[in-house]
């Protein structure tokens, strides 16, 4: 008789006695997950730490007395213990959140406004800590004092410059934070493309989270607005309350923001953004399917593909959550499949080959 699988041991973190008793309760729907103690603050958490060694902590970022940021200093630092970050959805909710991955929290999940839709978040919480107990992302925290901006080679844009002629078209959903943090800082700004990003995100969010990646990349990140130049080297992210389209004017290609419906339950949906390079920009085009849950963007990659680009998914042994790359795969609309510590280096490659497509992925379609 084989033994029971080891379950993932939970410590829940948050000052709510409510929400403690209601994020327990969520991933309690799940049998390997068990929550084996709650904590109201940070301290009270390192001392559980401490004492009982979870294999995950899920930790509220606004806490009285020892606060969440705090308390993630000391978890990665002393314990080096996953932890899984619950935001507000505040534009200062935001900013805490984005300070915590670069700390060094694996992930995040929006806390709902009101107890009642907390059951909302229950299936992305449930696969965000078991993400997190695998050790998916390959991201580890940044060792420097994070007051001092760091400084990068960035590309300087002059009234000249001429518009991409290529462009990377990159989805991504649960998971695509750090998986782009991780991504990005490797391509270099001299890339020969406009990269645009659609990352399902709540619209308090997208904007700290293009300044955020900007201070960490040689590329010039950005939150689109509308009519801003697709240039090479630098990556346009779809706020949080808009598709995002393309179109070519005289002066070059530019985004065009559209508030409208849902789309495959999303706006900014993947689909939107992957529809429309493919209509503009054809063959020109690399679109990249990243993790996350769902379909959003599979049906778009089928159709850069059948214009001619090319495209490719993340592994399923990288994704957080392997949902949108793996429709797309099973559609048959990958040309290849890339882990995520490989993607810079194929992207790369993939731009810096001038009719020479072929070469990048013969014998890697999966």
């Amino acid at each position: 008789m084989q033994d029971n699988p080891k379950k993932i041991r939970v410590l829940v973190v948050d000052d709510s006695a409510v929400m403690r008793k209601l994020i327990s309760n969520l991933l309690a729907r799940d049998k390997s997950i068990e929550v084996i103690a709650t904590a109201i603050d940070g301290d009270f958490a390192i001392n559980k730490v401490d004492q009982l060694k979870p294999d995950v902590v899920t930790l509220d970022v606004d806490m009285p007395r020892m606060d969440g940021m705090t308390a993630l200093k000391h978890l990665v630092s002393n314990h080096q213990i996953p932890v899984v970050m619950l935001s507000s959805l505040t534009t200062h909710g935001a900013a805490l959140t984005m300070e915590a991955l670069e700390i060094g929290a694996v992930d995040f999940v929006y806390k709902p406004k009101s107890y009642l839709n907390v059951g909302e978040m229950a299936e992305e919480l449930i696969l965000k800590v078991k993400a997190a107990a695998r050790g998916v992302i390959p991201v580890k925290p940044r060792q420097r004092d994070l007051r001092q901006p760091r400084i990068q080679r960035k590309r300087v844009f002059g009234a000249n410059e001429k518009c991409a002629q290529k462009i990377i078209a990159i989805g991504s959903s649960s998971g695509g934070p750090n998986a782009l943090r991780y991504m990005l800082p490797k391509i270099p700004a001299d890339i020969d493309a406009g990269i645009l990003i659609v990352q399902h995100m709540m619209d308090s969010f997208t904007a700290s989270f293009a300044k955020w990646l900007n201070e960490i990349c040689e590329l010039e990140v950005k939150e689109a607005i509308n009519g801003d130049l697709i240039l090479p080297g630098r990556v346009l992210i779809a706020p949080g309350n808009a598709h995002m389209k393309v179109t070519r004017l005289e002066n070059g290609g530019v985004v065009l923001l559209e508030r409208g419906r849902l789309v495959n339950g999303h706006m900014p949906s993947v689909d939107v953004l992957f529809k429309s390079v493919a209509e503009e920009y054809g063959a020109n085009v690399t679109g990249v399917l990243m993790t996350g849950m769902g379909s959003d963007g599979a049906n778009g990659l089928g159709e850069i593909k059948q214009a001619g680009g090319f495209t490719i998914a993340q592994d399923r042994e990288s994704c957080v959550v392997y949902g949108m790359p793996r429709v797309a795969v099973e559609k048959g609309f990958v040309d290849f499949v890339a882990p995520l510590k490989e993607m810079a280096s194929h992207l790369i490659t993939t731009i810096g080959q001038r009719g020479h497509r072929e070469e990048v992925y013969v014998g890697n379609r999966r």
